[in-house]
């Protein structure tokens, strides 16, 4: 039996792939607009990292990083998100020394172990970025306005936007009290992870999908908010507003990771089943502290790709399908094909795209093989060119045909 692929990964294969650099040359374009700059950390931390910044009370760090000893019987873990490597990064070498404030962004692979389901996979990728250094309620409004012009660039329709305040420790901590009152008539009827949660992390089960309708009617923590946390979020919703960009307060939104303060938020957008999250993030004003560096406020977001190409395809959004080929090259006897050969690099040198035949098929196959390839051009060379020094260029889409030297060839494609 052959090898196959780990269950909850996917291959990305030639055909495919060319829609995710689209993407991601989408993301760091903007993230340039936005005068954010990348940054990549290891796929694999410290798995203390993880429960101090990601938080023991969620999902993530209690039931689906990957987490193992190394040779050094030391416990590392497959980072789950992106944001705690980044804080470590940050804190490690001390970019809060920096005289502005940093704006950083990634891509690149997640890891968590759950059940695989549509848009969700145990290896995934995430566009995701930070800032650092301010408590700015415009800087809120900013990231949120560059998630949703993210989406909106790449074509998705019905992409809402929705935020909620989940405060600071203060006023939570009242928050958490009177949670506890609400719930406590039906602890024992909320699963297993909930009940856990009522003592450690209340807020969380809010969160919970099986859970929802013994939260019905739960106070909200928009009436808990301290004049602080009110102010903040009235003028993150006053910049939305200017920008144009519509959104909705859902006061039981608290996301799943512990590391939120003030302005939590997400996308949501039709097109993955039931799933209308598509992704989120957030303020973590004490984050930054609590792996180990001098206070110093962030707030972020981590969209996932997978569910961004999902969305696509369901509203048939068409993806450019990557560059065309400038030139196929055909050589018709073996001078021909050393001749070939080295034009066939002069052309690639000079910044054009350009193939040859390498399994010694005719002219008729060769053509065939361009016209797959979707060649702008067909460059031959037989005896006859050969003898004069010229090749024969085809233009693909109108049949005409010319020919020029050899020396002239790299202008002329250029040219055309």
């Amino acid at each position: 039996m052959s090898i196959q692929k780990p269950k909850g990964t996917q291959d990305l294969l030639p055909g495919v792939v060319e829609k995710w650099q689209y993407i991601e040359e989408k993301a760091r374009d903007i993230c340039a607009r936005f005068n954010y700059k990348e940054i990549r950390s290891p796929i694999f931390e410290n798995t203390e990292l993880f429960q101090r910044g990601v938080g023991e009370t969620t999902d993530i760090v209690e039931k689906e990083m990957y987490t193992f000893l190394d040779k050094g019987d030391r416990s590392m873990s497959l980072r789950p998100e992106g944001t705690a490597g980044v804080v470590r990064a940050y804190v490690e070498n001390k970019l809060y020394g920096e005289p502005d404030i940093a704006k950083l962004y990634y891509i690149g692979p997640m890891f968590r172990y759950e059940q695989p389901q549509a848009g969700r996979y145990r290896q995934f990728h995430q566009f995701g970025i930070e800032a650092f250094g301010s408590t700015d309620p415009s800087l809120d409004a900013e990231v949120i306005a560059m998630g949703y012009l993210f989406y909106k660039e790449l074509g998705l329709q019905g992409v809402r936007v929705e935020i909620n305040s989940v405060g600071n420790p203060s006023c939570r901590s009242v928050y958490r009290e009177e949670l506890q009152k609400f719930f406590a008539p039906v602890k024992d009827q909320l699963c297993k992870d909930c009940q856990s949660r009522y003592d450690r992390n209340p807020m969380r089960i809010l969160d919970c999908k099986k859970d929802q309708a013994h939260g019905v009617g739960a106070p909200s923590i928009l009436d808990f908010l301290d004049e602080e946390c009110s102010t903040h979020f009235e003028k993150v919703q006053r910049h939305l507003t200017d920008m144009g960009i519509e959104y909705e307060i859902n006061p039981r939104m608290v996301r799943g990771l512990d590391y939120y303060t003030h302005t939590a938020f997400e996308y949501k957008c039709a097109g993955i089943g039931a799933i209308d999250t598509i992704s989120g993030g957030g303020r973590y004003n004490g984050l930054v502290e609590q792996i180990g560096g001098d206070d110093q406020p962030g707030v972020g977001f981590g969209l996932g790709l997978e569910r961004v190409l999902l969305v696509l395809e369901a509203q048939a959004v068409a993806i450019p399908a990557g560059r065309p080929l400038d030139a196929y090259m055909i050589g018709m006897g073996e001078q021909a094909e050393a001749e070939v050969a080295k034009l066939l690099f002069r052309l690639r040198a000079a910044g054009l795209t350009a193939e040859k035949d390498y399994q010694g098929r005719k002219m008729k196959a060769q053509m065939k093989s361009a016209d797959r390839m979707q060649a702008r051009f067909v460059a031959i060379i037989g005896d006859e060119e050969l003898a004069q020094g010229v090749i024969a260029l085809k233009n693909m889409a109108t049949g005409e045909q010319v020919k020029v030297t050899f020396e002239e060839m790299v202008t002329a494609l250029s040219d055309k």
